[in-house]
């Protein structure tokens, strides 16, 4: 295990508490901006317009640039904190760089680890990718 992955386990397990709290305004707005960028994610690739396939092919490879660029966090939350506290960065945000992480566990119950859903969330998002792509090129038997 190297010292950055400790560093993440730390970060992930500070940054979630075990009692979820109800969600102001703000928090709300956020959170159902976050959904709606998920659901277009997963569903984006269906798109029966050659430039709404574009988009998606560009789209995609974006969030993960971004969130990867951005030390895991997504901007969304970001600015979210920087609303909030005037900083880019929040600690006490319990779903800064560990949204989907929150939703999953506590939707589910399961306990997953930070690698276990890049994983998932990984492998995902190329599959899904590739159906835009193939959808985009006519090689999809509906297409």
């Amino acid at each position: 295990m190297s010292i950055a992955e400790d560093e993440e386990n730390s970060a992930l397990g500070t940054a979630i508490p075990e009692k979820s709290t109800k969600r102001d305004t703000l928090g709300t707005v956020c959170f159902y901006h976050h959904i709606a960028m998920m659901a277009y994610i997963l569903s984006g690739w269906g798109a029966p317009w050659k430039p709404a396939l574009i988009f998606y092919l560009v789209f995609v490879p974006s969030v993960i640039a971004q969130w990867r660029l951005n030390r895991n966090t997504c901007v969304l939350n970001n600015i979210e904190a920087l609303l909030r506290t005037g900083k880019w960065r929040n600690p006490r945000n319990r779903e800064e760089g560990a949204w989907l992480h929150t939703l999953i566990t506590e939707s589910t119950g399961i306990p997953i680890t930070k690698f276990q859903l890049d994983v998932i969330m990984y492998s995902v998002m190329a599959a899904l990718w590739s159906l835009g792509l193939s959808h985009l090129q006519g090689w999809l038997f509906w297409s």
